[in-house]
């Protein structure tokens, strides 16, 4: 399961309309190589590092092919879905959330990078794009893009390949763990099972263990 990066992107921070908020998300494709660190990319910026950014949510990785999907459902912001727009460091081919596993570790350029957990969509996509529903909409299709956490700090750039050199949860896709987080009765077992999977984030795994409880004490 290999891939080459299309497109390395990074911002700082901007108002969003309507309202003038902080973000990151307006992003620059950078040429040429980026230092890459345990905190993220040199010169990417984070507004609201709870939820962005830091060392579990370090570099956000978006599959570029996700964007034809949400432009089939939403054809009059085709023009701006395109790479980047949704506030991605990374951006590429070929991979997804069915094929990537969580604590899938890639060499990418001079990086190891990890897996750690699928992006969370907010309400800044839909401010982003000026449509309310978007957010909700890639949550339904499952086509968020994940998080990866830097292992070993290095350089990146457009054109490196994407090589998959560690596995140690084979079978537990970022899908299967975005389905579980989706529904609304999930089977304690599973949470789990997805809440015990190598390199995934603690926070993470803290939830669905709790959810696994109190499902648990829940009658049919």
């Amino acid at each position: 399961m290999n891939s080459n990066i299309d497109a390395v992107f990074v911002g700082g921070l901007r108002a969003l309309p309507p309202e003038g908020q902080l973000t990151g998300m307006f992003k620059t494709r950078v040429d040429g190589p980026v230092v890459v660190g345990h905190e993220g990319l040199q010169g990417d910026v984070q507004a609201d590092r709870r939820v962005h950014g830091g060392p579990e949510k370090a570099v956000h990785y978006y599959p570029a092919e996700h964007y034809a999907r949400l432009a089939e459902r939403v054809p009059a912001l085709a023009g701006l879905l395109l790479p980047g727009v949704l506030g991605e460091n990374l951006s590429g081919f070929g991979l997804s959330e069915e094929t990537v596993c969580i604590g899938d570790v890639f060499a990418i350029g001079g990086c190891r990078l990890q897996v750690s957990q699928p992006r969370q969509p907010c309400w800044k996509i839909s401010h982003r794009l000026g449509h309310a529903p978007m957010s909700r909409l890639i949550a339904d299709l499952g086509c968020t893009g994940w998080y990866f956490r830097v292992l070993q700090a290095g350089e990146v750039e457009a054109g490196d390949s994407v090589e998959c050199v560690e596995r140690p949860a084979p079978g537990l896709s970022l899908a299967r763990l975005w389905a579980v987080k989706e529904a609304h009765r999930p089977d304690p077992a599973e949470l789990e099972c997805l809440a015990a999977a190598p390199g995934l984030n603690s926070d993470w795994a803290a939830r669905l263990r709790a959810r696994a409880v109190w499902l648990a004490t829940q009658g049919p």
